[in-house]
């Protein structure tokens, strides 16, 4: 019990730099999404591309973020790509951490926006085709539409995976939770401290939990409609 109570009043006595903390891992998590998710359709579609050229650099591109650790790539954009080729030293840890992660996230939604596509059956494209449409209306307004809702359990597990690397950016001194409250352990010899960032992210997760399933529902309800119209 009084370790509980020696927990809980460490947590408060950080209150502040922990608020500060948290503000950066909810930036990052937020930019990230808003980058990565819109822009890795656009890759899902080109590793699917008849023109060579750019179905070859869309999958190099997919390949390369995610066949390396997250942490080597920040490594890599934080001490070498803005530095010495960018020449943009001044160039501040959460914009790379941005960069980096969404680069990643990217690499991995294209690839379940593409599993997502090519699931769709071939007679969804006929169907389209038949009543006249062209391609990018039969993409963007029959198969793309469908395919978010056979995506969406797998991109929100990306999400929630996103709120625990974000723990990451920490090693390029990025004062994020994680590295704020490491601080605070050493320099308070307390390392109940860590309590404090394991109900954030716990907490965290549940709330886009929450927002997932009413997502599914929502899209299920939708499609359901959808089909007793027609």
């Amino acid at each position: 019990m009084n370790g509980i109570i020696e927990a809980l009043g460490g947590i408060w006595n950080i209150r502040d730099a922990f608020a500060e903390g948290a503000l950066v891992t909810i930036q990052l998590f937020v930019l990230t999404m808003i980058f990565a998710i819109p822009a890795a359709l656009p890759v899902a579609l080109g590793s699917n591309c008849k023109i060579p050229p750019v179905r070859w650099l869309c999958k190099a591109y997919i390949w390369i973020f995610r066949g390396t650790p997250l942490m080597l790539q920040l490594f890599f954009f934080y001490y070498f790509v803005f530095p010495f080729i960018f020449h943009a030293p001044q160039v501040s840890a959460l914009t790379i951490a941005v960069i980096t992660f969404s680069l990643n996230y990217g690499a991995y939604l294209a690839e379940i926006y593409r599993g997502g596509i090519e699931s769709i059956h071939k007679g969804q494209y006929e169907a389209a085709y038949s009543l006249g449409l062209g391609k990018t209306t039969t993409m963007f307004g029959v198969i793309i539409p469908q395919t978010v809702k056979r995506v969406l359990p797998s991109v929100s597990n990306e999400m929630i995976t996103l709120v625990k690397d974000t723990a990451l950016v920490s090693c390029i001194s990025l004062s994020d939770l994680f590295r704020v409250v490491t601080k605070q352990v050493s320099a308070r010899s307390n390392p109940l401290l860590y309590v404090a960032p394991a109900i954030f992210y716990l907490i965290f997760t549940f709330l886009l939990t929450l927002l997932t399933r009413f997502l599914e529902k929502k899209f299920s309800v939708t499609g359901e409609k959808g089909s007793e119209k027609k």
